[in-house]
C-alpha cells in the first residue's frame, strides 16, 4: 500500500494580511498502486457498505483532517480512514492507504507563500488552483501550465451547461446525488445532471492531479513523441474488439491512426483514445466498425459522429452512424479513420476546442450565449475518462518525465455558490434558451459548420433534398425547411448562398443563412459572375455583405482581396478547389 504523505506547499511561518489568517483547506488525492478506483464506504472500515468509488488520481475535498480508526481491526486497510466529499456534496470514508494530502486555499485572494505559488500566480492562476498545480509540479518539473482566462462568470457557465440535454450523466447509484431525473429525455441509461453535478465535473480544480490533467493537453501532433506514437496507439487499442477485428483482416489500425495523425497534425494518442472512448473495448458497437451491416456494407464510423441522442431515439444507432458514413464517403477503414480525424481537426482542434476539456465543454468563447452549442459529446464524464486513458498510456511507456504543457481554464467569480434548482438552472428565475445550442449540435453533428446565424461547410453542388435529409436524420423528430432568398420554400435544386435553413426542435427553432464559399451570386455554382463580383468588390464598385461577403472571403482571412479573386479564378479553371 502507498504510504500517507503530507505535502506542505506553504512556508512554516505565519502569514498576516489585514489581521486575518490565510484560509486553507485540505484536499485528498485518491490513488492506488494499480490505478484502480478506491472504495468510498459508509463508515471507517471495510465491513461498511460501499457507497461510491473515488477515482484513482481524483482530487477530493476532505471534510476535515481528522482520521478515524478502522472499525474492522485494520483488515484490508493498514491505516486510519478519512472522511471526504466524494462527489462534491455527499460524504463517505476512504482508507488512508490510498490518501495523499495536498494543501490548497479555499479563496482566490491569498498572497503567494512559496516560489511555486508565486510562479502559478505569475501565470494567472488564482490561489485556489495552487495546491493541485504545485503538487503536480513537485513531481514533474518538465510540466508547464497555461491559464486560459475567461471573462465569463462561473455561474453563467454552469447555467448554460445545466440546461436539460446539454450534459447527461450515467444512471448509477453512485451518481444519484447528481442526477436530475426530470430531464430523462433519452431513456434510462443516461439522465440529466443537476447544476452542482455540472459544476463538479467542469471545475478544473477538481482534476489538478497527474491522472486527470491530461484533459487539458493540446491535441495537436507533437514531434517530440513521433517515435513513441506507434507503440502508444497500439497500447491503447490492443485490447479492444474494433482493433482485433480489423487486425484479423490484416489491417493494423494503430499504423493507420499514426499515419493520419502525422498528416493532419492531430495526436495519434488522442485519436486512439477517442475511438476507444466511443466504441468501448467490447463488441457492442460491432455494426458501426465491422463494415458488414446489411444495407451499409463497407461503411465504417469509428467515432460515433452523427450518432446523437435524438437521432438514435428516432432511427437507431446503425442508421445514424452508418448513414453519416455513407454521406461522407467512409467506405474504407482508412477513409473512416481519416474522415473522422478531419472532422475533429477542422471542427474542434484547429479552432478554440483544442483540448479534451474544451471539446466536452465549449467554454473557450467570448460570449456566454454561445456556450453549450458545439460539444462533441453529452456524457459529462467524457473528458475525465479520456484523460485517464492518456495518462495510463504515457505512464506505461515511461514518458511522464517528458515536457507537457496544459491549457487550464480560469473563470471569473469562481467562488460563487452553485445551487440545485428546477431542471437545470442556477437561479430561481433562471431561463436557458436551448434552441440555439440544440440547433448548433444538429448542424455540427451533420458535418456542417455552425456560426451564429450561419451554416456553411456544405459541398458545392449539394442538392437541397440531401441537405434536408442529412439535418433531419440527426434532428430526430425535428423539422427542416429551406427557403430561397425571396422566401420561397424549396425542396430540391442546388444549395446556394443566401438561402435559409430553419431547424425546429422540441426546444425551439433557429433560422440560419447558407454560405457557399465562392458562390457570391447565390446560384449554387462558382462561375464568371462570382469572379466579376469579387473583382468589383475589391475595386469598390460592388458591395458584398452578409452571407455574400462570407462567400467572397474564400481564403477565410476575414477580408476579400486578391487571394480570394485568384482562388475563385483557379476554381473555375479546375486548377484549385475552394475549401468549404
Amino acid at each position: 500500500m502507498t504510504k500517507l504523505k503530507v505535502l506542505l506547499f506553504f512556508l512554516l511561518t505565519f502569514f498576516w494580511m489585514e489581521n486575518v489568517w490565510a484560509e486553507e483547506v485540505s484536499r485528498a488525492v485518491i490513488f492506488t498502486d494499480t490505478g484502480s478506483a478506491a472504495n468510498v464506504r459508509k463508515g471507517p472500515g471495510t465491513q461498511n457498505t460501499r457507497i461510491a468509488y473515488a477515482q484513482a488520481g481524483g482530487l477530493y475535498k476532505l471534510v476535515s483532517e481528522q482520521t478515524y480508526p478502522d472499525t474492522n481491526n485494520h483488515k484490508n486497510c493498514s491505516k486510519d480512514w478519512y472522511q471526504i466529499y466524494y462527489n462534491g456534496i455527499a460524504t463517505g470514508y476512504v482508507c488512508g492507504d490510498h490518501v495523499e494530502i495536498v494543501r490548497s486555499y479555499t479563496t482566490d485572494d491569498v498572497a503567494p507563500q512559496t516560489s511555486c505559488e508565486q510562479e502559478m500566480a505569475n501565470l494567472g492562476f488564482p490561489s485556489s488552483y495552487w495546491g493541485g498545480l504545485c503538487n503536480i509540479k513537485s513531481k514533474h518539473a518538465n510540466w508547464s501550465f497555461t491559464a486560459v482566462k475567461s471573462n465569463i462568470s462561473w455561474p453563467d457557465v454552469i447555467n448554460r451547461e445545466s440546461a436539460c440535454g446539454v450534459n447527461l450523466i450515467y444512471n448509477t447509484e453512485e451518481n444519484s446525488g447528481f442526477m436530475d431525473k426530470s430531464c430523462n429525455i433519452y431513456g434510462n441509461t443516461y439522465v440529466g445532471i443537476l447544476p452542482q453535478g455540472v459544476a463538479y465535473y467542469m471545475d478544473p480544480r477538481n482534476f489538478l492531479s497527474e491522472r486527470y490533467i491530461f484533459q487539458f493537453m493540446h491535441l495537436a501532433y507533437d514531434n517530440n513523441f513521433a517515435s513513441n506514437y506507434p507503440t502508444a496507439t497500439l497500447s491503447i487499442l490492443k485490447d479492444t474488439a474494433v482493433y482485433n477485428y480489423h487486425k484479423a483482416k490484416n489491417y493494423d489500425m494503430a499504423v493507420g491512426i499514426n499515419n493520419v495523425g502525422q498528416t493532419m497534425n492531430v495526436s495519434p494518442i488522442f485519436i486512439a483514445t477517442r475511438i476507444r472512448q466511443e466504441l468501448g473495448t467490447k463488441e457492442s458497437e460491432y455494426n458501426l466498425y465491422s463494415g458488414v451491416y446489411p444495407g451499409y456494407e463497407n461503411l465504417y464510423n469509428f467515432y460515433n459522429i452523427g450518432v446523437t441522442d435524438g437521432c438514435v431515439q428516432s432511427y437507431g444507432r446503425e442508421y445514424c452512424g452508418l448513414e453519416y458514413a455513407r454521406k461522407n464517403g467512409w467506405n474504407t477503414v482508412d477513409a473512416a479513420i481519416a474522415g473522422g480525424v478531419s472532422f475533429l481537426a477542422n471542427s474542434y482542434i484547429n479552432n478554440t476546442q483544442y483540448t479534451g476539456y474544451f471539446q466536452k465543454f465549449d467554454v473557450n468563447r467570448d460570449n456566454v450565449d454561445k456556450i453549450g452549442g458545439h460539444q462533441y459529446m453529452t456524457n459529462i464524464d467524457g473528458a475525465r475518462s479520456e484523460s485517464d486513458t492518456a495518462f495510463t498510456t504515457y505512464r506505461d511507456m515511461n514518458l511522464l518525465n517528458s515536457t507537457f504543457n496544459f491549457y487550464i481554464p480560469v473563470y471569473s467569480n469562481m467562488d460563487a455558490v452553485i445551487s440545485n434548482v428546477g431542471s437545470g438552472a442556477t437561479g430561481e428565475n433562471a431561463e436557458v434558451n436551448l434552441s440555439a445550442s440544440s440547433v448548433a449540435t444538429i448542424v455540427t453533428s451533420s458535418g456542417y459548420r455552425y456560426d451564429t446565424g450561419l451554416i456553411s461547410h456544405i459541398a458545392i453542388g449539394s442538392d437541397i433534398s440531401a441537405l434536408i435529409g442529412t439535418l433531419e436524420s440527426i434532428s430526430g423528430h425535428g423539422t427542416v425547411q429551406v427557403k430561397s432568398a425571396s422566401g420561397e420554400v424549396l425542396t430540391s435544386g442546388l444549395v446556394a448562398t443566401n438561402q435559409t435553413v430553419t431547424i425546429t426542435t422540441q426546444n425551439g427553432s433557429e433560422t440560419l443563412t447558407i454560405v457557399i464559399k465562392g458562390d457570391t451570386s447565390g446560384d449554387g455554382i462558382i462561375n464568371a459572375l462570382d469572379l466579376l463580383q469579387v473583382q468589383k468588390n475589391i475595386l469598390g464598385a460592388y458591395n458584398l455583405e452578409g452571407a455574400m461577403g462570407k462567400a467572397g472571403d474564400t481564403s477565410g482571412d476575414g477580408v476579400i482581396n486578391a487571394l480570394d479573386l485568384l482562388q475563385v479564378q483557379k476554381n473555375i479553371l479546375g486548377l484549385y478547389q475552394i475549401e468549404q
